[in-house]
């Protein structure tokens, strides 16, 4: 065998063995180095992460709760009696008070894809008291309410009562603040009532003793109201103001009075 036939040997087992030797490289690799040669799709997720949806929130408005207001009677005109009757029907504002009932509430969104417009309306019972001069009580008179001028002990109090039921109709605005967490609310509109009831109440002391004289009656009260009011509020801080726009006697029927209130909530629900 000559130096040639040598040659060609020894290369030919050189390139088996370098041939072996890279099979068992390649299977000495881990999968995951394997993996990692393989080109990757990045793939983003935008979806929206799981959770409170703001956009999802239904609209609610803000009619329901107890609300304790302050009340008054407005555009006063006695041209009907004489001048010694004028304002016998002027009531103490500070002590004429009034309290509101919202037990049910219904709302509804006039927006598609956001919850900020809707319209609320809703069931109360709302009871409306005016202080009057402590001498001063009304009856109803032939055709008309006439004045009762008292004459009792010291510590007289006369009050004039009346119990409504009341649903609104109002459209509400609402501004997010504080990154959706709150928000501020406006509304307005108008609230029907049925007048459900009437008295007048008089105390006084008798012979050094307590007495009540409570006397029911219609008093040619309209037995239908319609009120506008306005309301507003932000957390805890709930107001609104009412003012009927018709007059609290029937046409002809005692003097021309306007009620209005102004009151805050004591509880919202």
């Amino acid at each position: 065998m000559n130096k040639l036939n040598y040659i060609l040997i020894f290369v030919f087992l050189v390139s088996a063995l370098n041939s072996v030797s890279a099979q068992e490289n390649e299977a000495a690799v881990p999968d995951s180095l394997q993996e990692n040669d393989r080109p990757t799709l990045l793939i983003l997720d935008i979806s929206q992460p799981q959770g409170f949806n703001f956009w999802d929130e239904p609209f609610k408005g803000n009619w329901a709760g107890i609300f304790v207001s302050m009340n008054g009677l407005d555009q006063a005109d006695y041209s009907m009696y004489t001048e010694v009757d004028d304002d016998f029907l002027k009531p103490t504002l500070w002590k004429s008070n009034g309290i509101s009932i919202n037990l049910i509430q219904g709302s509804v969104s006039l927006q598609r894809n956001r919850n900020f417009i809707g319209l609320v309306t809703g069931l109360g019972l709302d009871i409306q008291t005016y202080s009057l001069n402590q001498n001063t009580s009304i009856r109803k008179g032939a055709s008309r309410i006439e004045p009762i001028y008292l004459a009792y002990e010291d510590n007289q109090k006369s009050k004039f009562s009346s119990t409504y039921l009341t649903v609104p109709a109002l459209i509400e605005f609402q501004i997010p603040i504080n990154h959706f967490a709150n928000r501020l609310y406006f509304s307005a509109g108008v609230i029907g009532s049925l007048r459900l009831s009437t008295h007048t109440k008089v105390k006084y002391r008798l012979d050094g003793k307590k007495q009540k004289l409570k006397v029911p009656g219609d008093f040619y009260l309209n037995d239908l109201r319609v009120s506008g009011t306005i309301r507003v509020g932000y957390r805890w801080i709930n107001l609104f103001a009412t003012y009927d726009l018709q007059p609290l006697f029937v046409d002809g029927k005692g003097p021309e009075l306007y009620p209005f209130s102004i009151g805050l909530a004591l509880i919202t629900f």
